[in-house]
């Protein structure tokens, strides 16, 4: 993925000054990471008539393989022509914008404390991206960037293969934008055109996009004559989303044609009241998706296996269905803080009747964990290695056999959707693994067959069309047949789990409770429980 910046430059003002501007020098080549790959910045040519600063973006296709399983991203249905053969690597798209807004971020906001003047003005600019897919051709490329001051818009149109030209050409052109224009106006253009034309976006599309819309669309896209296609286009058609944009920038029109700021016109919000509707974090639409599950099982007595800092404990404890609630962990320091949090020194003597926190290992049977409704594994088993699994499925199924369990992990393909995730990373360090939704389901039936549970799955939090929602929950329910609790068998030393492919090695980890962002909010181990 490659583009170029070039400018012209007299003795006055020579043509290096363009280092400055990028905040990069011209005689060094720079390396930096982004959530996708990684990022290098060098000058092919760099004198004071002529200089070209060039960015090139190398992504790692093996983990966009991984993170996505294949599919399109954002909406678009060929975003991958394959599993192992996609154009992302080659074609300019929203994850390049990415990339420019790391490592060009102050050219992008005009600042430049060496050259403010020239960071002001206008300059000769030439801007070539030699593989840009654009759909509606070369013809919409014109009405995008025509309007916008280049003197030249060149969109030249990729054969599909130059040997074969009755084959036709592909979606793809080679740009080149000519012309006077500031560089924090033409960067600001790309970031938003970019993933316009391309149609997709490799990140979920979250509210806060409206805003990074607004601020690279300031002084433009509120006149440009295909504001709406360029707004419902970045947005991933997202409607709601696309109907707030194109309201706020109707006020941006209204307040420039009338020469006032946009506040004196919208002011009939009383800023001092929060209308404004919030988006609910993924660890509390976890626990209320398990309370569901909870309440429709019908228990009352309920197990909060690798319980943590104590936050479904706390949900539980507002319910007065829930009359029994056992909080484990292996971790004191966790049991620790769940006390404080819960209050337990200085709770009502009925209210404390009802909850108990007790240290525990899940990979032992535990026969003071016997008899109960309902067990929940909330963000768990991942930190888990997976030959350990074996021991913790028999712990729990074999042994302890409550007639519901609910497991909840994290979905790796959803992951393509956290932005500033770096490709191929689990969205915690002390993750052992994070399964697919099929690694998952392969995993959960075979558990279900292999102690006499039947099982289903629920998605957690948005459920994406192409990768499913971030978090994946199976609900076990004992079968009336096998509802005798006899433990099975124990299984045999050195037996592995199903599916994924986490590392392996020795350290028991029970954290729980993992938010949107894939921090955990207990973050301890059984080394730190034994130091405690």
């Amino acid at each position: 993925m490659f583009l170029t910046i070039s400018t012209t430059g007299i003795p006055e003002r020579p043509a290096t000054d363009l280092g400055f501007l990028l905040h990069k020098h011209p005689e060094k080549a720079q390396t930096f990471s982004t959530s996708h790959g990684t990022a290098h910045v060098f000058y092919p040519e760099a004198s004071a008539e002529h200089c070209t600063a060039a960015l090139l973006l190398e992504v790692d296709p093996v983990a966009l393989v991984r993170r996505g399983k294949g599919k399109g991203r954002g909406g678009a249905p060929d975003a991958a022509l394959a599993q192992y053969v996609n154009d992302r690597p080659y074609a300019a798209s929203s994850l390049l914008s990415v990339a420019m807004s790391t490592v060009f971020k102050s050219a992008l906001s005009g600042t430049c404390k060496a050259m403010p003047e020239r960071a002001a003005a206008p300059m000769p600019l030439r801007i070539e991206v030699p593989a840009l897919p654009a759909r509606g051709g070369a013809e919409l490329v014109q009405k995008l960037f025509g309007p916008l001051g280049w003197s030249r818009v060149e969109a030249v149109a990729v054969p599909l293969d130059e040997k074969f030209p009755e084959w036709g050409d592909s979606r793809y052109v080679r740009l080149v934008l000519e012309g006077e224009l500031r560089l924090a106006d033409a960067l600001r253009q790309l970031y938003v055109l970019l993933p316009v034309l391309d149609d997709a976006k490799h990140y979920w599309v979250a509210p806060d996009e409206v805003d990074k819309l607004l601020r690279a669309g300031e002084g433009w896209l509120a006149d440009h004559p295909e504001q709406k296609l360029i707004t419902s286009r970045y947005l991933s058609r997202r409607w709601g989303l696309t109907r707030q944009a194109m309201q706020r920038l109707e006020l941006v029109r209204l307040a420039e044609s009338d020469d006032l700021d946009v506040e004196s016109i919208d002011n009939a919000v009383d800023e001092t009241a929060d209308t404004e509707e919030r988006p609910v974090p993924l660890a509390e639409q976890r626990r209320a998706a398990v309370l569901a599950v909870l309440t429709a099982a019908g228990a009352s007595r309920v197990l909060d296996l690798g319980c943590g800092q104590g936050q479904l404990v706390q949900a539980l404890l507002k319910d007065v269905r829930f009359t029994e609630i056992v909080g484990v962990d292996v971790s004191m320091r966790a049991l620790t803080i769940a006390s404080r949090r819960l209050k337990l020194d200085r709770m009502g003597e009925r209210q404390a009747a009802r909850v108990t926190l007790m240290q525990g290992s899940l990979t032992y049977t535990d026969k003071r964990l016997g008899g109960y409704d309902a067990a929940v594994l909330s963000e768990v088993i991942e930190h888990l290695d997976l030959p350990r699994l074996p021991a913790l499925e028999y712990a729990v199924f074999g042994s302890a056999r409550p007639r519901t369990v609910l497991v909840t992990t994290p979905n790796v393909e959803y992951n393509v959707r956290w932005e500033t995730l770096p490709a191929g990373h689990v969205r915690h360090g002390d993750h052992r693994f994070e399964w697919t939704r099929s690694e998952f389901r392969d995993w959960a039936g075979e558990v279900a067959g292999r102690h006499g549970y039947e099982v289903e799955f629920v998605p957690v939090g948005p459920d994406d069309p192409e990768v499913g929602p971030p978090t994946q929950m199976a609900v076990f329910t004992m079968t009336a047949a096998d509802g005798t609790g006899k433990p099975a068998a124990a299984p045999r030393t050195g037996t592995t789990g199903t599916g994924g492919t986490g590392t392996t090695g020795t350290t028991d980890t029970n954290e729980t409770d993992t938010n949107e962002t894939g921090t955990t909010e207990t973050g301890t181990t059984e080394k730190e429980a034994k130091a405690a």
